[in-house]
């Protein structure tokens, strides 16, 4: 499977984890430029959640959590700000999915990790 079919089945993955646990996808691949692509954004309580979605198939270079670099933080938080002007958000959060597909299908959620 090659990276984009990878990160495609981790995005869906991501989607279904999500709705299961109650929230509710507004977007997804929302894209400002380039460099900035909103991988999801959904809501639950009244929250705006901006979710970055890592996925590998396999940990041996490395896992998800990795591959989120400071340059990447800063392309998510400048679309992050364009999307909360343009919808005049209150109240957002920025969290990370991180799936790894074999050996098994690993799930890990890491809420709010700051803007």
């Amino acid at each position: 499977m090659d990276n984009k079919k990878i990160g495609s089945a981790g995005e869906d993955l991501a989607c279904r984890y999500l709705a299961k646990r109650g929230y509710q996808i507004l977007e997804k691949n929302k894209h400002y430029s380039r460099f900035c692509e909103l991988d999801i954004i959904a809501q639950k309580n009244g929250c705006v959640v901006f979710v970055e979605v890592k996925t590998r198939n396999t940990e041996g270079y490395g896992t998800p959590f990795e591959a989120i670099t400071q340059t990447k933080l800063q392309h998510l938080k400048t679309g992050i700000m364009t999307y909360i002007n343009e919808h005049k958000i209150k109240k957002y959060r920025l969290d990370v999915i991180g799936i790894t597909l074999k050996p098994e299908i690993k799930i890990e959620h890491k809420k709010n990790i700051g803007l």
